[in-house]
């Protein structure tokens, strides 16, 4: 799947500067792809957000090297129910608007390109940690399952009851994975295992653990977002 990314016209602080706005995120006009044959229709979100998506388009976000890991840093948010998936039986159901559903096994997984970044992640609480990533780019599996062009969400589905939502954009980044390694090892099950979602361009709560389903849209439920977002948080939540 081949993507075509806008020149960069203006800088993000200069642009920031004209605007008088804040905030991040990004927004498609095209692909050059077969799969993708219709632009994406402009997302209808506030004047800020639509600012956002057109900053975050212009170049992938810059990584670190591996001696800057800070492997201690990352905390691990405590909840009541952590769930238990067993490798050999877990199937990640990607469905929706698309034209080739699928249910994929962690072998079928693992058989697909393994990417590798080494980024930080950023918790809306105020911490942040620089972290070794390794899974499938999330665009390579929209490649598989090839969504119509009305498609401009996706839905992810977590084994604890957890739920997100997502711009297709962002979704199609280089930089968003489907993570299944951290640090070069596999994933820890409080860290997400057997599969989590990681990039550089969403903050903490954004990047769902133990997802089980992906799901293409064309639009929002608009009483469930996402699970800290129905409770308040910004939607978009880019950096």
């Amino acid at each position: 799947m081949s993507l075509i990314l806008p020149k960069r016209t203006l800088s993000r602080r200069r642009l920031l500067q004209v605007s008088g706005l804040s905030g991040v995120g990004f927004l498609l006009g095209g692909c050059g792809t077969n799969l993708f044959s219709d632009n994406l229709r402009q997302i209808s979100e506030p004047l800020n957000q639509s600012l956002e998506a057109l900053l975050l388009t212009q170049k992938p976000i810059p990584e670190f090297p591996v001696s800057a890991i800070e492997a201690d840093k990352l905390l691990v948010n405590t909840f009541d129910f952590t769930p238990q998936i067993d490798p050999a039986q877990f199937r990640l159901i990607i469905d929706g608007e698309v034209n080739n559903a699928m249910q994929l096994s962690m072998a079928d997984i693992q058989k697909l390109p393994l990417t590798s970044m080494v980024i930080r992640h950023v918790c809306v609480e105020g911490w942040a940690a620089i972290v070794q990533w390794g899974g499938v780019r999330l665009r390579d599996l929209v490649a598989l399952v090839q969504p119509k062009s009305s498609v401009r969400y996706v839905y992810f589905k977590s084994a604890d009851g957890y739920y997100e939502s997502w711009d297709l954009a962002s979704a199609i980044h280089p930089q968003t994975l489907i993570a299944y390694q951290k640090n070069g090892q596999p994933l820890s099950v409080d860290n997400g295992a057997p599969m989590r979602l990681a990039s550089p361009i969403k903050l903490g709560y954004k990047q769902s653990k133990w997802v089980t389903q992906i799901t293409f849209v064309s639009n929002l439920l608009p009483t469930k977002k996402g699970y800290w977002e129905d409770q308040g948080y910004e939607w978009f939540a880019g950096l």
